[in-house]
């Protein structure tokens, strides 16, 4: 019996903190690199660096930035304070934009809202012959898109505010816009589990309503977007019919929603008309 894990799995529940025995698994492995179900014991040291992280994620600190890494679409990406964690969900995001490539040679793809850039990295890897830009304003969040993005030939990163980044895109330039955008509401904001607020509230806030970056990218994108050209957008589970209603307000056709794992409304797929220029 590992008592050390066990101990940790305990302070973990007692913490509340959701799925304790996974993130202590995790944490083992990170600072020993060793299965707790096999080893015996961590060393002095390991428990001492072990203690210290248990302390700060009993304390709600999250696990991805307890690791400074976290899988997405095959890929691992950076992660710490001041970027939004990916989380599995928005793969439904990802795997919608890649089947509205399907057949478009060389498509041009613009990540909005970036992050990490978990969206366009994953779509720059299964799509080499893709140009793809993220483009993302946090001075924070920029760090780990361009420690993400270094080495990736077919994907650029652009520091700046989609509210006024739409002013310098060609028109007809894209075949696909995709983000993941603030969504959350005020009355959201205010009741954060522990993890998610210390999550950047930039990457959250989606105004009042949450409908915020919605307006933005349904109202203010579609030139961008060659005739036919699609917009992908991760939504909150309750928001898919108000997106929707945007889309329509703004002439977008043929407008889908895919659930998540969980079964929730995740991503609303939107085409510019194709007769548009």
């Amino acid at each position: 019996m590992n008592a050390s894990f066990q101990q940790l799995c305990e302070k973990l529940s007692a913490a509340g903190v959701p799925d304790a025995r996974y993130d202590a698994a995790e944490l083992y492995r990170f600072v020993t690199g060793r299965d707790p179900r096999l080893d015996a014991a961590p060393t002095p040291a390991e428990a001492e660096k072990l203690a210290a992280l248990a302390e700060r994620r009993a304390a709600r600190e999250p696990l991805q930035y307890l690791l400074g890494e976290w899988d997405f679409y095959g890929l691992t990406l950076k992660v710490g304070p001041g970027v939004l964690c990916p989380r599995a969900d928005t793969e439904i995001v990802c795997e919608a934009a890649l089947e509205l490539l399907q057949g478009v040679a060389r498509p041009t793809v613009y990540d909005l809202c970036a992050g990490t850039g978990c969206l366009g990295l994953a779509i720059a890897a299964q799509r080499p012959d893709a140009a793809v830009t993220c483009v993302e304003k946090s001075d924070a969040a920029w760090q780990y898109l361009t420690a993400n993005a270094a080495g990736a030939p077919n994907l650029r990163t652009v520091q700046a505010d989609v509210f006024v980044f739409w002013r310098t895109l060609p028109q007809g330039g894209a075949d696909l816009l995709v983000s993941n955008p603030p969504y959350l509401t005020a009355d959201e904001m205010a009741a954060l589990m522990p993890e998610t607020a210390r999550e950047p509230a930039m990457a959250l806030d989606g105004g009042a309503d949450g409908l915020d970056f919605y307006r933005l990218l349904t109202g203010r994108y579609q030139a961008a977007l060659r005739p036919g050209g699609w917009l992908v957008l991760e939504i909150g589970w309750q928001q898919a019919d108000a997106v929707l209603a945007l889309g329509a307000q703004y002439g977008w056709q043929n407008a889908s929603c895919r659930k998540d794992y969980s079964g929730n409304d995740r991503a609303v797929l939107l085409q510019k008309p194709p007769f548009l220029g």
